[in-house]
């Protein structure tokens, strides 16, 4: 090996090395934690496309390598050849050669819709069992409205109420809340109701989850659909989600008594509901908030009513649940994290 020092002091030096450098040096740690994982024996069993050439690359340095460039920085498939023109990176990882953007682009393009549902199954599972500390976890559903500038495929007018008339998309999401991790993503058009495919979502999302038991499930009112809670009710997950507000509820809430008060402007009470559609009644608590006494209440009446669907019985269950669980959202259930506090203190 040979050095030249042309500029030393006491805290530095300034040379020259025929030895191969890469600014990339940290992704040494990247691929320790690759191997503590057991990533390269799991990739060999998620049913990735094999190529269609005896030249072609492994689909495990492929993922690999699509991996490392995006801890690189790479956005965009052009921007995968600075992996493959560092030869420090390709030594580091044990590749013969790296591949350029095209044969990736190419990889990708085997995907179709049933390979990539099941290939995305396969590493769901395998990232989750990874968890071993998490037995039974907190899983949120939301949906969201994304605005899009182009004509992306199944980009259609729905409703926005960030860009109205804008074209969008409508994703369904689905969050476990101890890891902060997604547990599972549908990319829908945006004229799509928020609780549509719910049931088939939820199904796949607790096939991703293997051995993961969902001890409570949260909702926004979306997802306020008596099929959506009756699977819930027949799997025996615990369920806490927001209720609309309709007239017939806001007419029964003139006429519920028994608030219970946990502070100055903070009340709860549960009455009994069933709506025109469904079987059976169903418990529902409800939190109001005074926006005189409490200036940061939502809503704009006083005082502001906040109605929530839930399978435990009694308040006192509602209250030991939220508080076991760690709730940690802030906004539609913030009244309650205060209820679990103030009743953990009595």
């Amino acid at each position: 090996m040979a050095q030249s020092e042309i500029l030393s002091g006491d805290d530095f030096s300034v040379g020259f090395s025929d030895r191969e450098v890469t600014a990339w040096g940290g992704l040494a740690l990247f691929k320790k934690m690759l191997d503590s994982m057991g990533f390269s024996e799991a990739v060999t069993t998620w049913g990735l496309p094999e190529p269609g050439s005896n030249r072609g690359y492994d689909p495990r340095q492929l993922v690999e390598q699509f991996l490392v460039s995006i801890w690189c920085g790479a956005c965009r498939f052009s921007h995968l050849e600075m992996v493959r023109m560092d030869n420090t990176l390709v030594r580091l990882f044990g590749w013969t050669k790296a591949a350029g953007h095209k044969a990736l682009v190419r990889f990708f393009n085997r995907f179709d819709m049933i390979r990539n549902e099941q290939v995305q199954g396969e590493i769901y599972r395998w990232l989750f069992d990874q968890i071993h500390a998490l037995k039974s976890v907190t899983l949120d559903l939301d949906s969201t409205v994304i605005t899009r500038n182009g004509e992306q495929e199944g980009a259609v007018r729905g409703y926005n109420p960030g860009r109205r008339g804008r074209a969008s998309h409508h994703p369904l999401l689905a969050f476990m809340a101890e890891a902060r991790m997604v547990a599972n993503f549908w990319l829908r058009p945006g004229n799509t109701h928020s609780a549509n495919n719910v049931l088939q979502f939820l199904e796949a999302t607790l096939a991703r989850l293997g051995e993961k038991k969902v001890g409570l499930l949260r909702a926004d009112s979306g997802f306020f659909d008596d099929v959506f809670l009756k699977v819930l009710e027949e799997k025996r997950i615990p369920y806490i989600i927001a209720a609309r507000l309709n007239q017939v509820l806001q007419r029964g809430l003139y006429q519920v008594t028994g608030w219970w008060a946990l502070e100055p402007g903070l009340e709860l009470t549960e009455i009994s509901y069933q709506a025109a559609c469904w079987s059976q009644p169903r418990r529902v608590i409800v939190v109001r908030q005074s926006i005189r006494q409490r200036k940061n209440a939502p809503g704009k009446l006083c005082p502001s009513s906040r109605m929530i669907l839930t399978f435990k019985d009694g308040v006192t269950g509602l209250l030991s649940l939220l508080w076991n669980s760690q709730l940690r959202r802030s906004g539609a259930l913030i009244a309650d994290v205060r209820i679990a506090r103030t009743e953990s203190r009595n």
